[in-house]
């Protein structure tokens, strides 16, 4: 169940929006002033905040900058009155959407599904970019490795690519035509020496202190095979 943290002043708006969200099946925390806002947004955690912008207390727009300086993932949804342009592109520098009252009920309830589905699809893609292999931590999305000991290296483009191709072809031979025209494509071929020299750097940086090619395997005549 997603967790939402309705902040919003006006109580028949706020009962109705909140009616509707558990309809949907999400678990909602109602807030109605800005400094309770801060408060509750530090004893869960939550998967969005709806947020308006004229509130007791405190105004949406330093709730967000504030929860901001915190937590840069969550989003946040304005829902708000104030309408001018001015304000609309305060809300979107900091926020991530921003809906003027008088509002359609179904396009508020289709833009949070969205946020929310947006999030946990980047969640899940950042888990997949983090991977920990042969004793070292790979970040696919920094091109950054760390080793067992703490040593970072940082890979070029065409380097986390081939490593990309190994990973997703472990214990299987990949031949070296195939690694060519996956990591360079068919206009532009390197030297075949190029492709030793990457295999070099990853025994370098997964093999450190263990025999060489324990990871990395040459196949005469073929190609590499990767078995971690």
């Amino acid at each position: 169940m997603k967790r939402v943290m309705l902040v919003e002043d006006e109580e028949n708006l706020h009962l109705a929006i909140k009616l509707n969200l558990e309809l949907e099946n999400y678990n909602v925390t109602s807030v109605y002033n800005g400094k309770n806002a801060i408060s509750k947004f530090h004893q869960g955690r939550f998967d969005l905040i709806i947020l308006d912008v004229m509130l007791p207390e405190m105004n949406g727009f330093d709730i967000c900058e504030s929860i901001r300086l915190e937590n840069s993932k969550v989003p946040i949804l304005f829902l708000t009155a104030k309408s001018s342009n001015e304000d609309k592109l305060t809300g979107l520098r900091i926020a991530d959407d921003y809906l003027t009252k008088p509002f359609n009920l179904k396009e508020l309830m289709l833009r949070v599904r969205n946020l929310i589905s947006r999030t946990q699809n980047e969640e899940e893609s950042d888990k997949k970019n983090k991977l920990f292999i042969a004793g070292c931590n790979v970040d696919l999305k920094s091109f950054v490795i760390q080793n067992s000991e703490g040593d970072d290296f940082t890979l070029t483009h065409k380097q986390i690519k081939l490593l990309k191709l190994f990973i997703e072809k472990k214990d299987q031979v990949i031949s070296r035509q195939e690694i060519l025209e996956k990591v360079w494509g068919y206009d532009v071929y390197p030297s075949s020496r190029t492709i030793d020299n990457f295999v070099l750097l990853f025994r370098k940086v997964f093999e450190k202190n263990l025999p060489s090619s324990t990871y990395f395997k040459s196949v005469r005549g073929v190609g590499y095979k990767f078995t971690p």
